[in-house]
């Protein structure tokens, strides 16, 4: 009889938490106490969209050797219950005397000695999920044991997929490939924005998305003022460029690019910057390699663009991908993180027209030895026009 889990064998779960603490090791870390629902779902598959609620706290811990500790309140037993788990601690929450905190000072004290290090991560793009009066208390009941950053034992892990976890985001993109194709029946000149963006989440939810929680866009003669603006009831005009952004889910891993469309016939403009930003991102769909850094692929994306005769945009040109919308690292002139063989990644060059006008373009990938795979399905390399 297979082992009980949830969206993968259970395997896939130790092997996680063994790399882990491989690096845990390395740190002189006793345990690492994990409370953001990506680090709870990575080393569990716990997935919900019960983290909509602040009202209840959720920890795992990670000893440097044996089993995981689930420590949390008991509405979450039964799905708990559901995965690999094999230790699951509970309380009755929200208790507004002790949320849990007694009851995860015993966990830690049982796992880590009165001398001993608990990993936490601390650094960019992590977030402790817990009242910071608790975390205070905590680290009174477990005094002399010491809180540190466990972000690079964390980030390290997760930044490099799995097979599996590749083959889930090349669903979640193909997911969203099926809905950018179907954008010509609900997008065209007289269509309010906000009411497409609407019909592209309805879409994405009817071609196999679990949620949508991200949909992002805009739209505007040649392209777009910026692209995290809530969508305006503005009729879409011809001459206007519609770009439309998702991160799609499919059991718990994201996609996220977006596809630009003319409304209408497009202007010469709009075409030179749509085959711009994809020239420049084919040159390093052909380049990139691992063993090159982040700031090296802002670098060559900055390059292509100006080899097309457009300006780049300002900010990152792409980031990491997997449980969390955006992961590390990100592609800017500052980010020196070294890109390796495993990384799911996105390529999202910007190209500026003119004052105030934009366009962008993203595809998602992994990076392979020999170099990148699309995992999103290619833009067309002309800007594609939507007529009525």
């Amino acid at each position: 009889m297979p082992e009980r889990s949830l969206i993968f064998p259970a395997q896939e779960y130790r092997d996680r938490v063994a790399r882990l603490q491989a690096h845990m090791d390395a740190a002189g870390m006793g345990a690492v106490l994990l409370t953001s629902a990506a680090d709870v779902f990575y080393v569990t598959g716990f997935l919900t969209r019960f983290w909509e609620s602040p009202a209840r706290p959720w920890f795992i811990v990670v000893p440097s050797a044996g089993e995981p500790v689930a420590v949390i309140p008991s509405i979450g037993a039964e799905l708990m219950g559901r995965t690999w788990m094999p230790q699951i601690r509970t309380w009755d929450a929200p208790d507004p005397r002790d949320d849990g905190v007694s009851l995860l000072a015993e966990t830690l004290a049982g796992l880590v000695g009165p001398e001993g290090q608990i990993g936490v991560p601390m650094g960019l793009e992590t977030q402790l999920r817990m009242p910071l009066a608790d975390y205070a208390e905590l680290g009174r009941k477990l005094a002399p044991r010491r809180f540190v950053d466990a972000t690079d034992v964390v980030q390290l892990v997760r930044e490099v997929k799995s097979e599996a976890e590749i083959a889930r985001i090349r669903e979640s993109c193909a997911i969203a490939g099926r809905a950018f194709d179907r954008v010509p029946e609900f997008a065209g000149a007289g269509r309010p924005l906000d009411r497409v963006f609407r019909d592209f989440q309805v879409t994405l939810l009817q071609e196999g998305a679990d949620w949508v929680s991200y949909v992002a866009g805009g739209a505007g003669p040649d392209g777009y003022g910026d692209v995290i603006s809530p969508a305006a009831e503005t009729p879409l005009q011809p001459g206007d460029v519609l770009m439309l952004d998702t991160g799609a889910v499919r059991n718990g891993y994201f996609c996220d690019y977006d596809r630009n469309f003319a409304i209408g016939r497009a202007s010469d403009a709009a075409k030179r910057a749509h085959a711009a930003l994809w020239g420049a991102t084919q040159s390093v769909l052909e380049a990139l390699r691992p063993g090159h850094r982040a700031c090296d692929v802002h670098r060559m994306l900055c390059d292509g663009l100006r080899r097309h005769g457009a300006e780049p945009g300002g900010g990152r040109l792409g980031h990491g991908l997997g449980i969390t919308l955006t992961e590390w690292p990100s592609f800017t002139a500052l980010d020196t993180t070294e890109l390796r063989e495993g990384m799911v990644l996105t390529l999202e060059p910007g190209a500026v027209l003119r004052e105030g006008v934009i366009q962008v373009h993203e595809e998602n990938i992994v990076l392979r030895a020999d170099g990148p795979e699309l995992l999103s399905p290619r833009a067309p390399s002309e800007l594609p026009e939507i007529h009525e």
